[in-house]
């Protein structure tokens, strides 16, 4: 009798926040990457990253922060196309002239979490809902309306959500998930870590993405089965 091998789940853990642009078109390249290896048994996580962790709680203008980061909107504006039709040709809408306020995402990162404590994928849910908003709907994240009613569009209870929202559950949480990367050396989101064992940087081709996973893959059974990763679930920074 010929023992069956049960492959472990390799965990994807992406870092990113919900206002990078590259981080909104990364997650839909990851997703193309990932139908291309239907063989290959992964879990996504979705990590907590605080691209402007310098933004107030309840936001700023657009015009501000724009001014502040890149030292003017027409700065910005100059590279913007780039990311437009990347995003375009991803199927996504990054509606550039109607954004208006810049929010701070502590509180959707909070949701995220939240939503993948429920069922893992309702996280992947949550974060595409956010960024939809804030990209192509020029939604305000910083209201809690707007945010409560995020959490109901993907199945979430809105009364519970905004209760749990008014209070500062999980912040510390997310904060210091959001801090421990920046102390990994993650400069620069998207991030995609595979299986602990092989890092990416950057809203890489699917077909990049597809080959770094295949190539973890190997080296993650292999550390699991030598006991070198002992516990696959453990965040990998």
């Amino acid at each position: 009798m010929t023992d069956t091998l049960v492959l472990e789940k390799m965990p994807i853990d992406v870092v990113s926040d919900v206002v990078c642009p590259w981080c909104f078109i990364g997650k839909r390249r990851l997703e193309r990457a990932l139908e291309a290896v239907p063989d290959v048994p992964v879990t996504v996580r979705w990590r907590a990253y605080f691209l402007n962790p310098w933004v107030p709680r309840d936001g700023i203008s657009r015009r501000a922060y724009l001014e502040r980061k890149f030292g003017s909107v027409e700065r910005y504006m100059a590279n913007a196309p780039r990311m437009i039709a990347a995003a375009e040709a991803e199927g996504l809408v990054y509606a550039i002239d109607k954004m208006t306020w810049q929010p701070s995402t502590i509180d959707c990162h909070r949701l995220i979490k939240w939503a993948g404590e429920q069922q893992p994928a309702l996280a992947g849910a949550m974060k595409q809902r956010l960024m939809e908003l804030y990209f192509s709907e020029a939604a305000n994240l910083s209201e809690r309306g707007v945010l409560v009613q995020a959490a109901a569009d993907i199945g979430l209870d809105a009364d519970v959500i905004r209760s749990r929202l008014a209070t500062d559950q999980d912040e510390a949480a997310v904060t210091e998930e959001a801090e421990a990367a920046q102390r990994a050396g993650v400069e620069g989101v998207p991030c995609f870590v595979f299986g602990g064992v092989l890092a990416v940087s950057g809203a890489q081709s699917p077909e990049y993405l597809a080959e770094a996973i295949r190539r973890a893959f190997g080296t993650f059974q292999q550390k699991v089965a030598t006991g070198e990763i002992a516990d696959p679930d453990r965040r990998p920074y």
